[in-house]
């Protein structure tokens, strides 16, 4: 069932996403306040605002990680493609399969890199024999772009890779279980420059695949990366829009100032 009311931001794009009224608490703290927006399907959106102003945690809400919170509760409605994903009926380790998640820290499991990108498509049953799934082993990998650098090392340890490397392994790891949706919660903060850049080059090959959902303190790297923008402050979306729009015509005076650089 759709929602009834208008997304708060211009376009004719697929919805993939569609979020109202929500609220995030932590107990008593409220750290998301009343939410509403549509996140496309063929586009990156970028969630941006300062440290602690509840982007990260309401990019939780979209695959309900913040259930492992204890003391997290969330209000409103979630839709994926029509679904409400917090209903007694979602199978959540499912919902977790087709909105796949990248961390700040890079997190490959402590095994080889092939065990790393197979563990999903194992649990979930998404290949027949060891030949299917050597292949999505392969093609998650260069999918990530990290096929031709890891081809001859599968049986080693994931975690023996650089930081980017390893980055990436969890982005194919991510891939694997064939997700709808990648959220990445600064998925670039812990690389060097030139990890950072083929994060970004990746970004742009992946767009339109998977809807991807990007939270960045750097603006420069939503500039680049993204076509939609959210600019959250102190728990509220403030403002919501095309990327060229927010940073060149923001129509909220609070995004301007953050724009600016007059605080974050």
């Amino acid at each position: 069932m759709a929602i009834d009311g208008a997304a708060p931001c211009g376009g004719l794009e697929d919805v993939k996403f569609r979020v109202r009224g929500v609220n995030v608490y932590y107990g008593d703290k409220k750290a998301v306040d009343n939410v509403s927006l549509d996140i496309p399907t063929e586009f990156v959106t970028a969630f941006i605002g300062p440290s602690g102003c509840g982007k990260s945690t309401f990019l939780r809400t979209l695959n309900r990680m913040n259930d492992t919170i204890p003391g997290a509760r969330v209000e409103g409605r979630i839709e994926l493609d029509g679904e409400d994903i917090y209903s007694s009926s979602m199978d959540v380790v499912q919902l977790r399969a087709r909105v796949g998640m990248v961390f700040q820290k890079p997190n490959p499991f402590p095994k080889s890199i092939y065990e790393n990108v197979a563990y999903g498509p194992r649990i979930h049953g998404l290949a027949r024999d060891k030949t299917a799934l050597d292949e999505i082993v392969e093609r998650s990998l260069q999918r990530a772009g990290l096929w031709e650098e890891a081809k001859d090392r599968l049986n080693e340890s994931g975690t023996a890779l650089s930081g980017g490397q390893q980055q990436r392994l969890c982005i194919a790891r991510a891939i694997a279980v064939d997700p709808e949706v990648i959220l990445m919660d600064e998925p670039a903060s812990a690389l060097d420059p030139i990890a950072t850049a083929r994060i970004e080059e990746l970004i742009h090959e992946l767009r339109g695949r998977y809807a991807i959902v990007i939270v960045t303190h750097n603006m420069q790297q939503a500039a680049r990366v993204s076509q939609r923008t959210a600019f959250f402050h102190l728990g509220e979306l403030v403002e919501y829009g095309e990327t060229s729009d927010i940073f060149t015509r923001p129509q909220v005076p609070r995004t301007q100032d953050y724009i600016t650089g007059r605080y974050g």
